[in-house]
């Protein structure tokens, strides 16, 4: 078995790691095609994961949250593009997505306003704006959603 890291400020590839019990070698025994020094390599920052990399661990660590962690944090078109999501209870995901519909629904008829003629107009701006803030939102409530819903079938 390999020895235990002092190392402060880990890369959350390796505090994932190390949660499950795994050494760079076991992590690699259960990846296909990562060795475990690539895995060394990423959880110094000397090399960057490529999205391979990232599902590997993913599903290794059974830490599903790491696909979106890499996409909002290093993936550089997902920098600007993801909205981050986070492992949440259930009932919270839930409150959260009904709360955003309920939201929404008094906006959908202005929605179909704004866009019936297919120009944007200056003075509808600010209501497109808020409702597609109240859209992201329901995105991220969804996406936390399927989060929970991966994590759980990991765990099973």
């Amino acid at each position: 078995m390999g020895r235990a890291s002092t190392k402060e400020n880990k890369q959350i590839y390796q505090i994932y790691r190390e949660e499950c019990g795994l050494t760079r070698d076991g992590a690699s025994e259960l990846m296909d095609g990562v060795s475990s020094a690539r895995i060394e390599k990423i959880e110094y920052e000397q090399t960057e994961p490529t999205a391979y990399d990232i599902m590997q661990m993913a599903q290794c660590y059974k830490r599903p949250e790491l696909k979106n962690y890499y996409c909002t944090h290093e993936c550089h078109i997902g920098k600007d593009s993801v909205a981050k999501v986070e492992v949440k209870e259930l009932s919270n995901i839930v409150l959260e997505m009904i709360a955003s519909l309920n939201e929404i629904n008094p906006l959908v008829s202005k929605l179909v306003q704004i866009t019936r003629d297919g120009v944007i107009s200056e003075d509808e701006l600010h209501d497109f704006s808020l409702i597609r803030t109240k859209l992201r939102d329901i995105s991220v409530a969804v996406n936390e959603l399927n989060l929970w819903v991966e994590k759980t079938a990991m765990e099973k």
